[in-house]
């Protein structure tokens, strides 16, 4: 049986009247369901926190057989997602950003968990990776903690992965996400409380070996005579910078961001905890029933990274990924030009950062780019209605159609498929990575196809997406044939009721045939005007 944790706070909206929007952005976690509302204060720009929820569902608690999530787990979250929904709703919640992190990207049916939510709820969740979860951090954390440009560490301990952060306001120096959470580790090591010298001692010695790599990344880019601080989030170090900052009458302070931990201090708790029972560290102040059965394990994972680092303190931060996808909204909003300005342009430095990773041809992609964007431009309304989040997708995917020539020459769309999609690229939810892979995918040889596996995650409107943007791809990709720019512009014009489509295109060299690039056109079209349902006649302008 589990008991479901609710807890909720409510401010005192000062603007109510304002025309300013109101978002809430949903964290659907390994251990909890957190929702955050905000108000943005467009003329600033910043936000104001209007309320916080938090209920305590467990996805963590995955099948041990087949790693799924577990029926009972689902129920939990819907029936959470849906209260959240209605407090939403109560607070005139304009729209809903909801991210799912480690238990459901790892879980098996995660895909389908989301697609339930979407089809039960009408809220649609994206799925983020673990460098994604960590940036995304790394943005909350900066609207919170002012850095002074000087190196910070950002340590966030969830249910199922740990984010490291190495940054000083401006671009972060490493992102890392490891596969060590408190609900993970509980669940794998600390099967009996009180907790005994071996277990702990093991739980120490993992947790290490899996520290080891991203602290090593950390050291590597700090400059000689850097001194960093390190600031925690999430909360297991909440609960732990409560119980360690109780006041005189043993009482919880309202709220402990700025508060420090200690890391000697921190070492005496663990040892006092450990050798409680659950329910008697479920007595201690601070300490909800629910956070004291995995909180040894979250608190070992802090001890050691402070001790890997060097750190005998951090500062608490209460701000982390829910605040940081609200900031990352208003980056895409272009609400945003102060010091996190250079976010901005996260999709595209990512981007380009994998192709040069895969040696691509970079002036031949992104000739292909612009070719395919003027297509997309052009046909908006006549045969297509994506907005500008997705013409975003089909620029990514154009800069990276070539980037399975990497692996082999042969089937290199497939490899290309691989690359993007296993990438890490930032700035993007799964879905759309998914969606850019599948579009580089179908750049050449056969159109999307229901039977072919790459695409069994995605839901029809997505791969109505990759169906069409593929198709205008592989038209820009024949206009580029030679990969030396013979065609400087494009103009294309759709009738829809002589169902006809004219494509003109205007060589670089006014004395220059074009005949390879027609030939290749001419080799493409059939899937575009299949897509379409257009005639596809190109002329020489």
């Amino acid at each position: 049986m589990v008991n479901v944790v609710i807890e909720s706070s409510t401010t005192v909206d000062p603007d109510r009247g304002s025309s300013d929007p109101i978002i809430a952005a949903i964290d659907i976690g390994t251990n909890s369901i957190h929702m955050v509302i905000v108000r943005i204060v467009t003329a600033l720009p910043a936000f104001s926190i209007i309320a916080r929820e938090k209920e305590t569902v467990r996805l963590g608690d995955r099948d041990p057989q087949t790693g799924n999530l577990t029926p009972e787990a689902i129920a939990r979250a819907v029936g959470a997602l849906k209260r959240c929904q209605e407090v939403a709703k109560s607070l005139n919640v304009q729209q809903i950003l909801a991210v799912a992190t480690s238990a459901v990207r790892e879980a098996p049916n995660g895909h389908e968990f989301v697609r339930s939510i979407e089809t039960e709820l009408g809220l649609a969740v994206n799925i983020i990776s673990g460098q994604e979860e960590a940036r995304r951090i790394y943005l909350g954390v900066l609207s919170g903690v002012e850095f002074n440009n000087i190196p910070h560490l950002i340590l966030d301990i969830g249910g199922g992965s740990t984010e490291l952060i190495l940054g000083d306001s401006h671009e972060p120096r490493t992102l890392s996400s490891t596969k060590i959470g408190a609900v993970r580790l509980t669940t794998e090591f600390l099967a009996n409380n009180p907790v005994s010298d071996r277990a702990l001692s093991y739980l120490q010695a993992y947790v290490r070996g899996q520290l080891e790599r991203p602290i090593d990344d950390i050291k590597a880019n700090l400059q000689p005579g850097e001194i960093p601080k390190m600031v925690g989030t999430a909360g297991t170090i909440e609960t732990l910078a409560a119980v360690l900052n109780l006041d005189k009458n043993g009482q919880v302070p309202d709220r402990i961001h700025g508060f420090k931990i200690q890391l000697t201090e921190l070492r005496n708790l663990i040892n006092r905890l450990r050798r409680m029972t659950v329910a008697e560290r479920a007595a201690i102040e601070g300490i909800s029933e629910r956070r004291a059965e995995i909180i040894i394990a979250g608190a070992v994972i802090l001890q050691e990274a402070m001790t890997m680092l060097g750190m005998q303190s951090l500062s608490v931060c209460e701000r982390s990924l829910r605040e940081g996808v609200i900031v990352d909204w208003m980056l895409t909003q272009g609400l945003i030009e102060d010091r996190l300005k250079y976010q901005g342009s996260i999709r595209e430095r990512s981007t380009l950062k994998i192709a040069g990773k895969y040696g691509v041809d970079i002036p031949h992609s992104q000739r292909v780019a612009e070719l395919a964007l003027s297509l997309f431009d052009q046909t908006y309304g006549q045969i297509h209605t994506w907005d500008k989040s997705i013409r975003q997708l089909l620029w990514s995917a154009a800069i990276l159609h070539n980037s399975g020539h990497f692996v082999s020459h042969d089937a290199h769309h497939k490899h290309s498929y691989y690359l993007i999609r296993y990438g890490e690229l930032l700035g993007y939810t799964e879905s759309e990575i998914d969606i850019i892979a599948n579009i580089a995918r179908y750049h050449r040889k056969s159109p999307p196809k229901k039977k072919h596996q790459n695409l069994q995650n995605l839901t029809k409107i997505h791969r109505t997406i990759v169906s069409e943007l593929s198709a205008i791809l592989r038209l820009a990709v024949a206009l580029d044939r030679r990969r030396i720019g013979a065609i400087k512009d494009v103009s294309l014009n759709c009738d829809l009721a002589t169902r006809e489509c004219h494509l003109t295109f205007f060589p670089t060299d006014p004395l220059d045939a074009c005949v390879l690039e027609c030939w290749s056109l001419d080799y493409k079209k059939p899937i575009f005007e299949t897509e379409f349902d257009l005639k596809l006649l190109t002329t020489r302008g």
